[in-house]
C-alpha cells in the first residue's frame, strides 16, 4: 500500500491523516493565524484613536500572511512524503495549500480538492480512508 495523506483545512486547525502499511495516524495542526481587525476588514472603528496608534493594514496584511505561511509549511512537512494528497475544507484555506503545494512542485501528487463543511477528526479520517480505498 503506498503512502497516502488526506486532511481538513481551514485559516484555524488542520487535521491531517496519513496512510500507510504501517497503519494510520492522525495530527492536529492549530494555526497561530491571528484573526484581521475590523480596521483591515473595511469597518470603520467606533473607538476614538489616534492616527499613530493604529497598525497600517499592509503591517496587518502582511503578519497575516507571514502567520499563514509558517501554517502551511508546518502542514507541507507532514504531507510531503505522501504519494497522494486529498484536501478538502470550507474555505479559502485548501486552495491557498494547493497554490503553495504547486510552488513547492508537489502538486502532481494532489488527487482532489473538495470543498466540504465541518467535520469532526472521525469523519475525516472515514473520508480520507474511504476515499483511498476506491
Amino acid at each position: 500500500m503506498k503512502k497516502t495523506a488526506g486532511l481538513w483545512i481551514d485559516h484555524r486547525k488542520a487535521v491531517i491523516v496519513v496512510v500507510s502499511d504501517k497503519g494510520e495516524e492522525t495530527k492536529v495542526i492549530e494555526s497561530k493565524v491571528e484573526k484581521q481587525s475590523a480596521q483591515s476588514a473595511g469597518e470603520p472603528s467606533t473607538s476614538p484613536y489616534e492616527s499613530h496608534m493604529v497598525p497600517a493594514d499592509d503591517i496587518l496584511q502582511r503578519k497575516f500572511t507571514d502567520q499563514l505561511n509558517s501554517y502551511y509549511d508546518e502542514v507541507i512537512s507532514l504531507i510531503r512524503n505522501a504519494e497522494a494528497i486529498l484536501i478538502f475544507g470550507p474555505g479559502e484555506a485548501k486552495g491557498e495549500l494547493k497554490k503553495r503545494l504547486e510552488r513547492d512542485k508537489l502538486d502532481g501528487l494532489i488527487e482532489a480538492v473538495e470543498t466540504v463543511d465541518d467535520m469532526t477528526d472521525r469523519q475525516i479520517a472515514a473520508k480520507v480512508r474511504g476515499y483511498f480505498q476506491k
